[in-house]
């Protein structure tokens, strides 16, 4: 009879640690592009000089009024109500290689994406990419994430992380301990 109970026990503090451990993965990615509408930059890596077309998805209903679209490599864009598409012209000062920010906001939501830009420059019509010179072009390391399985947790999730395991253990150690009458104690 000690067996079962042992064996419930560790099954509870197993599934509480199961079910909790997804939440505390989903909250701490460090992501907030989830919107209630979907966005876009075409091409995701242009020339310093290109035009890029900023899209935004009205079908799915999440956002009918104006959008407004922020970077660091151009002017700010307004998408007005009944459009779906703008487009922007990248700075010519924007560094090859480098990954910008675009972001979307529309009725408060916000959601971002990456804009890369090619190592060239585009030409005069802003759509081809001629290639740097070997003098003008720089050596690039690589660009690495966060890495790590805590990167982008802050201390307050990991202390409730921890309280919610320890409290799980807790319990199924109580719960595996406890005497009932039937044991003959």
């Amino acid at each position: 009879m000690r067996a079962i109970r042992v064996a419930s026990a560790a099954l509870l503090g197993i599934s509480a640690l199961a079910l909790a451990a997804p939440a505390a993965v989903a909250k701490g990615d460090g992501n907030h592009n989830i919107t209630p509408f979907g966005f876009s930059v075409l091409p995701s890596t242009i020339a310093a000089g290109g035009q890029v077309t900023l899209q935004v998805d009205r079908d799915s209903g999440g956002c009918k009024g104006s959008v407004t679209v922020s970077s660091g490599v151009f002017d700010t864009v307004r998408i007005s109500p009944g459009q779906s598409s703008a487009t922007a012209m990248v700075d010519w000062d924007a560094r090859p290689g480098a990954v910008y920010q675009v972001t979307f906001t529309c009725n408060g939501e916000s959601g971002s994406t990456g804009l890369t830009i090619a190592s060239g420059r585009a030409n005069n019509n802003g759509n081809n990419i001629q290639p740097l010179q070997p003098a003008q072009q720089m050596p690039r390391g690589v660009r690495a994430g966060e890495g790590g399985s805590i990167a982008g947790f802050d201390l307050k999730e990991l202390g409730i992380g921890a309280a919610l395991i320890a409290g799980s253990v807790g319990a199924a150690y109580h719960f595996s301990r406890r005497r009932t009458g039937e044991d003959g104690a």
